[in-house]
């Protein structure tokens, strides 16, 4: 496995022909000295950028047309001389110089709709065209000028349902309707099925075992067919530029379980790429690249070289002060796994979407409860885990039920919610669950008043679920609380006040979920609800039960951490010890409804800043045990700390921290 390192700048140089002097202020020895000083061992840097210009010397392409020195070899060498790594960044989705060259080229939607002309952007290129053979003389190219670089970044992977002339060929001399979009999409995927083999072969066609990785913005859950074409992973989530900080832990959930090293790539600007003059609190990268490696990856922040070649200041300061804590702490942090005994089979893995809401609610419901996870697809393995929760929509065929069964079969617990456990195409459950039932409730939303134990504190009433739950009935165990109905749907015949019908004063007969020592189910889409509303009243009821059905299975409880603190809980077996990651930051929405910068592309939309770092705790901390603790430490300082273990669990108390404290459990 391609090792990374774990402290990596993204050097973006994309850079217009309409600006003179590119390069002239870079200055070898400042440059090495600002590496240095931010503790950078590793920095992409350009060979050709979207603009579609080369920083080298080039027969293949073309020259920045203001640039008057190999600016690419002067980085590398400058690097390699102080040890830092360098990959090389190859723009290949995007090649402005080239698409106002060859318009035959471009992508072209179904609809017949190219680049705009008036629009200031770059035009996606098609791979099903001859500009991947021109693509892959550059990648060769490169990779003999600096064959002991490390790595090829490739950049802009994606192909959409191309209806350009060599892509109706195409799907013609293929027996595929190019009016079918079910065709399109098959014929887009075979498209770039050939990039993949095509670049990666152009990329180690001199040196086989030169790492490569192919950036699509975000792993996609479930396509691990492609996996074979790349030596790591690099997870873009940049938290300001619209992901939010609740993205990178559940990317990095699924992508540890990968095989792969994998880094995180955050960005040092204010919004998002592109960004001039743009730099966040150096607070705020503190915070998410202590994220990176609480979660089992490697650091990337991503930064835009002005055309002058210089690196900013005030940039490499913000950088220097999260770097200088990563390196103290990467001997803790290197060559772990996860300790989670919960896995979300993903939904994503099903559709090979980006998101899906009941995928996010389930991750961030289980980020506020401090309860360690994995996410997983239904080709791994399952049998890993204690718990696995299937969220709101995971349907059952016959293969999915066989695995299900065999866990279960070993000792796993399920848990359900909504249409999660239903026969594909029937309203009635694939497996033996404790309840009967199934069909949708046809009145929207419902109501739920909590069982006792279950209820949030602050709503002993019947709250509103937002959405509409599955008609059913506890055979057995502990029903979840009651349902009630509306009145009737809101529609213009009969409606009541603003928004939805008030609910029936009496029960509708159905149950709001159940609860048996191996199976909790909630019948309403509680993660979906979640994650587009972000009730408080349902977070509750779905904690409280979902703590309940654990019980001291749960890997760490904690006592005195927020909800939105977030805890992980990491194994280093070659050292004998876990390491559990405490992390607390204030985050706040600023911005948005403004009105954009003419000619800007940020829309003005909100921000989530982390500006302070306020200081937490103490925590009262309580850790499953997988054998007889000897020590319990704060790391890296290596302060002891006092500890009882009894039943399994060590319990002790991590003193008062800010921003991110490690505690290491030596076996």
């Amino acid at each position: 496995m391609h090792h990374l390192r774990f402290r990596q700048v993204h050097l973006d140089f994309h850079t217009s022909p309409d600006i003179p002097g590119i390069g002239e202020a870079f200055d070898r020895e400042k440059w090495q000295r600002q590496l240095r000083d931010a503790h950078v061992d590793s920095i992409t840097c350009f060979a050709i950028c979207h603009h579609g210009w080369s920083y080298h010397p080039t027969k293949v392409g073309e020259m920045h047309p203001h640039l008057k020195f190999d600016l690419l070899r002067a980085q590398f060498d400058a690097c390699k001389q102080i040890d830092v790594n360098v990959p090389v960044y190859i723009t290949a989705g995007f090649n402005q110089r080239v698409a106002m060259l060859h318009p035959e080229w471009h992508e072209i939607s179904p609809e017949g709709r190219g680049p705009d002309p008036l629009h200031a952007g770059f035009i996606k290129l098609c791979f099903n065209t001859s500009y991947l053979d021109l693509l892959c003389a550059e990648i060769e190219e490169t990779a003999a000028l600096f064959p002991n670089c490390d790595g090829i970044f490739l950049d802009i992977i994606n192909q959409g349902q191309c209806c350009c002339p060599a892509c109706l060929e195409g799907m013609k001399e293929r027996g595929l309707d190019a009016r079918a979009e079910a065709d399109r999409k098959l014929f887009a995927e075979e498209v770039l099925q050939r990039y993949y083999e095509r670049t990666t072969a152009a990329a180690r066609k001199l040196r086989p075992d030169m790492p490569v990785f192919h950036n699509s913005g975000h792993v996609t859950v479930g396509k691990t067919g492609i996996l074979k074409y790349f030596s790591h992973l690099e997870l873009e989530s940049l938290p300001t530029g619209g992901w939010g900080y609740d993205h990178y832990p559940l990317s990095a959930a699924y992508s540890r379980k990968l095989g792969l090293d994998f880094l995180g790539m955050t960005g040092k600007f204010h919004t998002t790429w592109g960004e001039f003059g743009g730099i966040k609190h150096p607070n705020a990268l503190r915070y998410e690249c202590a994220a990176m490696i609480a979660n089992g990856s490697k650091c990337s922040v991503g930064d835009q070289l002005h055309p002058d070649g210089a690196l900013d200041e005030s940039t490499y300061s913000s950088i220097a002060a999260a770097y200088r804590e990563v390196e103290e702490k990467e001997a803790w942090c290197d060559n772990v796994t996860s300790r989670a005994n919960l896995a979300v089979l993903s939904v994503a893995g099903f559709t090979h979407e980006k998101e899906e809401p009941a995928d996010v609610g389930a991750a961030r419901l289980l980020l506020e409860a401090h309860i360690p996870f994995d996410m997983i697809d239904a080709d791994m393995e399952f049998n890993g885990y204690r718990y696995l929760l299937l969220p709101d929509e995971i349907r059952i065929d016959e293969k999915l039920e066989r695995k299900l069964r065999a866990f279960r079969d070993q000792g796993g617990k399920l848990i359900l919610s909504g249409a999660s456990g239903l026969k594909q195409g029937e309203d009635v459950f694939a497996l033996e669950l404790p309840i009967e039932g199934g069909a949708e409730n046809g009145l929207n939303p419902d109501y739920v008043k909590g069982a006792p134990g279950i209820a949030p504190d602050f709503a002993k009433t019947p709250f509103v679920m937002y959405l509409s739950s599955r008609r059913v009935k506890a055979k057995a165990g502990v029903s979840l609380g009651e349902v009630f109905d509306p009145y009737f749907n809101r529609d213009y015949r009969h409606f009541c006040s603003h928004q939805h019908t008030p609910n029936r004063p009496e029960p509708s007969g159905y149950d709001a979920g159940v609860m048996t020592d191996d199976v909790l189910y909630f019948a309403h889409p509680v993660f979906s609800i979640y994650r587009s509303y972000g009730a408080v009243a349902v977070q509750a009821f779905v904690l409280n039960a979902l703590r309940r059905f654990m019980g001291d299975e749960v890997p760490v409880k904690l006592e005195g951490m927020p909800t939105t603190g977030r805890v992980t809980l990491m194994r280093q077996q070659a050292e004998n010890r876990d390491v559990l990651h405490l992390l607390y930051a204030n985050t706040v929405n600023r911005g948005g409804g403004g009105v954009p910068v003419p000619g800007e592309t940020w829309p003005g939309r909100s921000i989530e800043v982390i500006e302070e770092l306020t200081p937490i705790g103490p925590v009262r901390a309580s850790v499953r045990a997988e054998a007889p603790v000897k020590s319990v430490k704060l790391v890296p300082a290596g302060m002891e700390l006092p500890f009882e273990q009894k039943d399994g669990r060590v319990v002790f108390t991590v003193p008062e921290f800010t921003c991110h404290q490690m505690v290491e459990l030596a076996y």
